[in-house]
C-alpha cells in the first residue's frame, strides 16, 4: 500500500505541473497534501510495529508567529529551539529529546525517508527536506519522555516551499500541541489543518498564547465553535499562556503542570492501523477520480476498438467468403483436388508442362522444396491490407469525435497522437501476419481438397466421369496458360477447369458434401483470420498504445496495479503493513 501511495502521489505531482487549470491545480495541490499525510501515517504505523515500545512523539503545531519555538523551549526547560521575531524563522522540522537519547531515535530517519537528518546548526534555509534532532540536556517537568517536535507555520506565503515537512512531523506525532494566538486563532489556515488531521485520532490541546489577563474567556467560545465546524471529536482542554514581561516568553500555568504527561496515557499505538485504514478509505474515491476517468477513458478504448475489429470482419465476409468473384480459396481447394485425380499415363506429361507453366499450385510449392510466395498474387490479402487501413482511419475520425466530446478530451487527442505515430508500424505488422497466414491456410485448404476426394472415391462412377472430364479441362487450361503466358491465383475463379470441376461437383451425388466442405473451409476461414490477424495482430497492437501515453499528463496507472491495492485496503486490517 506504502508503494502504491507514493506512486499515486508522484504521479499526481508530475500531472500538476502541466495543469493550466487554476481550480484544478488547487484541486490536485490538496490531494498531494493529504497523500504525503496518508505516506507519514503509514511509516508511522511501521514504526510502531517494528518497536517493542513505540518512543512517543509531541508535535507543537500552529500558524506563523503564534509562539511555537518559545513554548517548545517553555517546555523542555532550555533555550533549545531557536526563536525570532521574523515570521516564517523556523523552516524544518527540529525534533528534542526530552528523556531519551539519540540512539532511542534510530527510526525516525527511516520514518523520514528521503528526508536527511542533520545538526540543529547545519539546517539551511535554501534546503527543506531535512529535518534536525537534538538531546535536551535539562530536565522538564511539564513533558513525559519522548521526542518533543518544533515544526514549521503553515501558513506563511513560503510554507508551501516547506509544506511537506510540517505535515511529516504531523503525521508522526503520537499527540498535538496547537499553539495559536489571539491574533491568529480564527485563521482559516488553522483550521484547514486540524480539519485534515481529526482522522490521525491524535490526542490535543489547544495553548492560546499571548494573552491578556481576563481575554481568554471570549476567545475560548469562539475556538470551540471554530474546532466543532472543523472537526467532530470531542472539544480538547485549552491552557490559556500569558507573557512574563522580563523575558517575554509564555508562562505554563502551574495548575497544568501535569497535563501533558497525562494526555500521553490517552496515547493508543494499538489501534493505529485501523485509523490508517478509515484515513485511506475516507480518500480514495476522491484520490482516484482522474485514474477511475482514465480505466473509462481505457474501457471506452477497448469497446471502440472491438467495435471497427467487428466492422472490419463484416467487410472481409462481405467482400471476401461471400463475395462470388473475390472468393479464391476454395477454387484453390479445387485445384488441389485434379492433382489428386491424375489420370494415369497423361499424369507426367501434364506434371511436366505444370513445372513450366506455374500451373496448378501444388507443383509450383514443391519446387526446392520451399512454398513460394503465392500470397503475393492474392486478391485475399490485397483486401484484407485495404480492411486494415480502412479501420485505422475510421478509427483515427472516432478519435476526434471522443476528444471533442468527451471530459476526457485530453486523453482521447493524445491516443489519437500515439496512433498517427504508430500507423505504419501498426499496418506493416498486419501485413506481415496476412502472409504468414495465408501461406499456412494452404495445408487447410489441401485437407478440404483431400476429404472431397476421399468422398469421391466412395462413388467410383462419378470419379470415373470427372477425371475423363478432367483430361479435357486440364488440356483447356493449358492452353489458357499458354495464350496469357501464365495464370495467377484470382484467375482460378474464372478457369475453365474450376468452372467445369466445380459444375459438375455440384450436380452430382456428392454435390451437398462438397457445399458442406465449402461452407466449414469458409468458416474456418473466418475464424483464423479474426484470431491470427484482427486480434493477435491489430487488436492486441492498438491495445498497448496508452502505454505510450505521456507520463507527464496522465497517471497511466493500470487497473491491474489498483485492483492490488484495493486488495490490500479491504482484504483485512493489517493487511495495509504487507508491503
Amino acid at each position: 500500500m506504502l508503494e502504491f501511495i507514493q506512486l499515486l502521489k508522484q504521479r499526481y505531482q508530475t500531472v500538476l505541473t502541466q495543469l493550466g487549470n487554476e481550480t484544478v491545480k488547487a484541486s490536485y495541490q490538496q490531494r498531494i497534501d493529504q497523500l504525503i499525510l496518508a505516506e507519514a501515517f503509514i511509516r508511522k504505523g511501521q514504526m510502531i510495529d517494528a518497536a517493542q515500545q513505540p518512543l512517543l512523539h509531541m508535535a507543537v503545531v500552529g500558524p506563523t508567529q503564534a509562539g511555537k519555538s518559545s513554548l517548545v523551549n517553555v517546555l523542555l526547560n532550555s533555550a533549545a529551539a531557536g526563536v525570532s521575531p521574523l515570521a516564517g524563522y523556523t523552516i524544518h522540522p527540529q525534533g528534542f529529546c526530552n528523556g531519551v537519547s539519540l540512539g532511542d531515535c534510530g527510526d525516525v530517519q527511516r520514518y523520514f525517508g528521503r528526508f536527511q537528518q542533520l545538526q540543529q546548526t547545519q539546517l539551511s534555509k535554501d534546503r527543506h527536506d531535512c529535518y534536525s534532532l537534538t538531546e535536551n540536556s535539562t530536565d522538564s517537568k511539564f513533558l513525559p519522555h519522548g521526542v518533543l517536535w518544533d515544526t514549521p507555520d503553515f501558513d506563511s506565503i513560503d510554507s508551501a516551499t516547506y509544506r511537506e515537512g510540517v505535515i511529516r512531523a504531523i503525521a508522526l506525532a503520537d499527540m498535538v500541541i496547537l499553539v495559536v494566538s489571539k491574533e491568529k486563532y480564527a485563521d482559516q489556515s488553522v483550521w484547514d489543518i486540524m480539519a485534515a488531521v481529526e482522522e490521525l485520532h491524535q490526542p490535543t490541546i489547544i495553548c492560546l498564547n499571548k494573552l491578556v489577563e481576563g481575554s481568554e474567556s471570549v476567545i475560548i467560545q469562539s475556538l470551540k465553535e471554530k474546532w466543532r465546524q472543523a472537526r467532530t471529536d470531542e472539544f480538547p482542554e485549552v491552557v490559556p499562556l500569558y507573557y512574563q514581561k522580563p523575558g517575554g516568553l509564555p508562562v505554563w500555568p502551574e495548575s497544568r503542570q501535569q497535563l501533558l504527561i497525562q494526555l500521553a496515557h490517552k496515547v493508543k499505538p494499538a489501534k493505529h492501523a485501523r485509523f490508517e485504514q478509515e484515513l485511506l478509505k475516507r480518500h480514495w474515491q476522491t484520490w482516484l477520480e482522474p485514474v477511475f476517468a482514465e480505466h473509462q477513458a481505457l474501457n471506452d478504448w477497448h469497446e471502440l476498438i472491438d467495435l471497427m475489429i467487428e466492422q472490419a470482419m463484416e467487410s472481409y465476409q462481405r467482400d471476401y467468403l461471400n463475395h462470388p468473384h473475390h472468393y479464391e480459396t476454395f477454387q484453390l481447394a479445387m485445384t488441389e483436388l485434379l492433382n489428386l485425380m491424375e489420370i494415369p499415363g497423361l499424369a507426367r506429361i501434364l506434371a511436366g508442362t505444370r513445372q513450366v507453366l506455374t500451373w496448378p499450385v501444388r507443383q509450383i510449392m514443391k519446387l526446392g522444396g520451399k512454398r513460394p510466395h503465392i500470397s503475393d498474387s492474392s486478391h485475399e490479402i490485397a483486401l484484407l491490407n485495404q480492411i486494415a487501413e480502412h479501420t485505422l482511419i475510421q478509427l483515427a475520425d472516432k478519435l476526434l469525435d471522443r476528444a471533442d466530446q468527451s471530459q476526457q478530451g485530453q486523453w482521447w487527442r493524445q491516443i489519437n497522437s500515439v496512433l498517427r505515430n504508430q500507423r505504419q508500424d501498426v499496418l506493416q505488422d498486419f501485413s506481415r501476419a496476412a502472409k504468414d497466414y495465408h501461406q499456412s491456410f494452404q495445408v487447410d485448404v489441401e485437407s478440404a481438397a483431400s476429404r472431397m476426394y476421399y468422398k469421391l472415391q466412395e462413388q467410383p462412377v462419378v470419379l470415373n466421369s470427372l477425371r475423363a472430364t478432367r483430361a479435357t479441362a486440364d488440356a483447356a487450361v493449358i492452353a489458357l496458360t499458354l495464350q496469357m503466358g501464365g495464370i495467377g491465383l484470382h484467375d482460378l475463379v474464372i478457369a475453365p477447369a474450376m468452372l467445369t470441376l466445380t459444375s459438375l461437383l455440384a450436380e452430382s451425388a456428392v454435390g451437398g458434401y462438397m457445399h458442406k466442405v465449402e461452407a466449414e473451409l469458409k468458416q474456418n476461414q473466418f475464424n483464423t483470420v479474426k484470431q491470427a490477424l484482427f486480434i493477435e495482430s491489430l487488436r492486441n497492437k492498438l491495445l498497448q498504445l496508452p502505454e505510450q501515453l505521456s507520463m507527464t499528463t496522465h497517471f497511466n496507472i493500470s487497473p491491474d496495479q489498483l485492483r492490488a491495492a484495493e486488495l490490500q485496503l479491504t482484504e483485512k486490517r493489517h493487511g495495509l503493513r504487507l508491503l
